[in-house]
């Protein structure tokens, strides 16, 4: 490649979901697009989470969005151009005491008053009817029937494969070193050239806050590992994905009887090397859940463990939204362990930013300054 590589309208860093779709989405708008990988896409979070579509429980800032996001989720194959592996199965967030079900009574509430109903409070007998094999101390639970789950590769795959035949030009193995502006132009500097383009969009996940601190907006996120498990193959017990009120749960069964277990478990990760640590006594943990709600589970094998690399802010909700300090820069990071089911309305809101300078959905509560009254770094 040339020391100056070709001008593009738009360049994206980070080849996890929310950069594939946003990429996927400014080239069905007529941008030429390229994408910046520093490994493979969705080697990190995208690749390796749950795959929960899950509009249950969201912070409240990100409800609209979730709803949006799951409306495109039932209509994928438009914005893909092929099957992509969504099962609309539904989702259960149980409550195992009286006190977790006034938990649930009040988020409904909440969420009623603000205009949601897509989050349905259900009694014990309906949980049983949904998913008969449950331990029978279920005191309730919120039903989405909407809801459901994807393989996160598979639709990391899906993106990809529609944003190249639309023209996107993916570069993997090409980590941003350095990005600046020189007069109407973003320049990224990686080991195999520089790249340049008037806008410029910081989807880097764990890594996009060096990003942010070089454009001058450094921001408070920490790296951090995200693990999962799966299981030997079982007899299917569970259509709905499962969580939990007082414990961190996400519990499904995918089609080929295996049962994927994770819930946003933690574990350390070395930002560096880019991989996470798979803490055993952690999922060791989180399987006693599973077995504490599904008895007959006893003696279930994982067959195998991983870890992702996540970015996390403090608050637990994402930077989305147009660079305070810079012309032509957009961010879309720190997801915390819940991007996979926003991915497909970030692509749409990072388009509208970058093309109408505004977004069509509210988007005030993940503006990047707002962390400017403390003194934010970026933690490995």
């Amino acid at each position: 490649m040339s020391a100056a590589a070709s001008i593009s309208d738009v360049l994206v860093i980070g080849g996890g979901l929310q950069g594939l779709s946003s990429a996927l989405h400014l080239v069905r708008r007529g941008c030429s697009v390229r994408l910046l990988e520093a490994d493979y896409c969705g080697r990190h979070a995208s690749g390796v989470n749950a795959g929960g579509v899950r509009t249950v429980d969201r912070h409240l800032a990100e409800v609209p969005l979730s709803v949006a996001a799951r409306a495109l989720w039932h209509r994928l194959p438009e914005l893909v151009d092929e099957p992509a592996g969504f099962v609309p199965s539904g989702q259960l967030k149980l409550a195992e005491t009286p006190d977790e079900l006034l938990t649930l009574q009040e988020r409904v509430a909440t969420l009623n008053a603000m205009g949601f109903t897509h989050e349905q409070l259900i009694g014990p007998a309906d949980v049983r009817e949904l998913v008969p094999s449950l331990t029978p101390r279920i005191t309730g639970a919120i039903w989405a029937e909407d809801d459901g789950y994807a393989y996160p590769f598979g639709v990391v795959t899906a993106f990809r494969r529609a944003a190249q035949r639309r023209g996107v030009q993916v570069h993997e193995g090409t980590p941003a070193q350095r990005i600046e502006r020189v007069g109407s132009l973003w320049q990224v500097h990686t080991p195999q050239g520089r790249f340049e383009a008037p806008h410029l969009v910081n989807t880097a996940g764990a890594w996009a806050g060096e990003i942010a601190r070089q454009a001058g907006e450094p921001v408070p996120i920490e790296a951090g590992g995200l693990m999962l498990m799966v299981t030997t193959r079982v007899p299917p017990f569970v259509n709905p994905v499962l969580g939990a009120t007082g414990r961190a749960l996400s519990f499904k069964q995918f089609g080929n009887g295996t049962v994927v277990i994770g819930g946003g478990l933690r574990c350390k990760a070395d930002a560096v090397a880019r991989h996470g640590e798979v803490d055993m006594l952690q999922l060791a943990r989180s399987a006693h859940t599973v077995t504490d709600l599904f008895p007959h589970l006893q003696g279930l094998s994982i067959n195998r463990a991983w870890a992702g690399v996540e970015g996390f802010m403090p608050d637990q909700i994402p930077v989305i939204g147009p660079s305070r300090t810079q012309p032509g820069l957009v961010h879309a990071f720190g997801f915390s362990a819940h991007g996979f089911e926003l991915s497909p309305i970030v692509g749409q809101i990072v388009a509208e930013l970058v093309l109408d300078g505004a977004s069509t959905l509210p988007i005030a509560p993940f503006a990047i300054d707002r962390f400017a009254s403390s003194t934010p770094t970026t933690r490995h």
